[in-house]
């Protein structure tokens, strides 16, 4: 059994005037992949090290199974943990970086033997097992880092942006790798990036977090169709949601977003959430796929915009263009043609837009 509960958890480091992770609570399901992603100094890395017992909890209760490990040293917490910078030993060959926690553990020689090569044919790496890390490949050493944890057989494994010092075409690869993994292993993963790619493509849930609180935690589906405020729209998605202030109006039974001198009509499905906002001033989010083709603007629902530029992309292309002062980005396929204008009306498929509020950035409808 190898769920962890945060039960309001609290970090704050001797010094700081306020804690950097503020009364966490988190359920994490035993099996789960878990990934934790959010901006630089949210908190996340630090709440991994928690887990780890590489951190102090400056309050609360962390359980790893049924277990309080508040007190329990990290050899005694049935965990492992793969660094951003491998930590491999540079004078060891392969072999012996995977077999160094067994050999500190006295586990019989060929005990260590056979997990080692065990870990080796699942990683591809059996015929570099005499080879030192200086003759690897980033992809290699972090496969091997990778082999150091798994030897152990861990009721949890922890990943701290592991792919961070690869290329992105060794990212895309290790992605597909580690989560290979773990189907395979079928043990609890939690994973720290700043890469919502990563976190998206991975995770089983994704805990997103801002300065310490978790802002949404839920599926990368929900975090994507349906996110809870105006930051985590903004952080899940490549390239970010686009959003504008408009006005909503009310005329003929019907529910408009006004914006400049555009006036879009909104779906009655949204009409509930968005009443109470009539006469008010909204954030509308819209994706840069959720744009429809130049041929398909219909009942108005098209927001004018000047051209600045194309960039293509080989199968599709991002058109940037200005609405007011303000920069959107289109997504289309690149079959489409460009727009010989200047000024353009840019359909909008008013179904899949998001609402937000002004003051509280709390999402009103999607």
């Amino acid at each position: 059994m190898a769920s962890i509960s945060f039960r309001n958890v609290t970090k704050i480091y001797d010094g700081a005037d306020r804690p950097v992770v503020p009364n966490l609570n988190l359920e994490i399901k035993d099996k789960e992949f878990i990934i934790l992603v959010g901006p630089s100094g949210c908190g996340k890395s630090t709440t991994l090290r928690m887990i780890a017992g590489l951190e102090s909890i400056s309050s609360g209760e962390l359980y790893i199974g049924d277990r309080l490990v508040n007190q329990v040293p990290p050899k005694d917490r049935d965990i492992a943990m793969v660094f951003q910078n491998y930590a491999l030993y540079p004078h060891m060959s392969v072999y012996k970086n995977i077999a160094f926690g067994l050999t500190l553990r006295k586990v019989p020689k060929d005990e260590i033997d056979k997990r080692v090569h065990e870990a080796a044919k699942i990683l591809d790496l059996e015929h570099l097992l005499e080879r030192k890390p200086k003759a690897l490949s980033g992809g290699q050493r972090q496969r091997v880092a990778l082999g150091r944890a798994m030897v152990r057989n861990p009721a949890v494994f922890l990943l701290d942006e592991p792919l961070s010092n690869l290329d992105a075409k060794l990212r895309t690869s290790m992605r597909s790798e580690i989560a290979r993994l773990h189907r395979r292993l079928d043990t609890t993963f939690v994973y720290v990036t700043h890469d919502q790619t990563e976190a998206m493509t991975m995770g089983d849930r994704i805990v997103v977090m801002k300065d310490g609180l978790i802002q949404q935690f839920d599926t990368p589906k929900v975090l994507y169709d349906s996110p809870c405020n105006l930051f985590v729209a903004g952080f899940i998605g490549s390239p970010q949601m686009n959003f504008l202030d408009v006005k909503i109006a009310a005329e003929g039974g019907k529910l408009f977003a006004i914006l400049n001198n555009d006036k879009l009509e909104i779906p009655a499905f949204k009409h509930e959430a968005l009443k109470p906002y009539v006469g008010k001033t909204v954030i509308f989010g819209v994706r840069p796929e959720n744009f429809l083709t130049f041929d398909q603007l219909n009942a108005g629902n098209g927001i004018t915009a000047k051209v600045d530029f194309c960039e293509l992309l080989g199968a599709e292309t991002n058109l940037y263009v200005y609405v007011g002062d303000q920069k959107v980005i289109v997504r289309m396929s690149s079959a489409v043609e460009e727009p010989k204008e200047d000024v353009v009306k840019v359909p909008v498929d008013m179904a899949k837009v998001h609402f937000f509020d002004k003051d509280t950035e709390l999402a009103i409808c999607h």
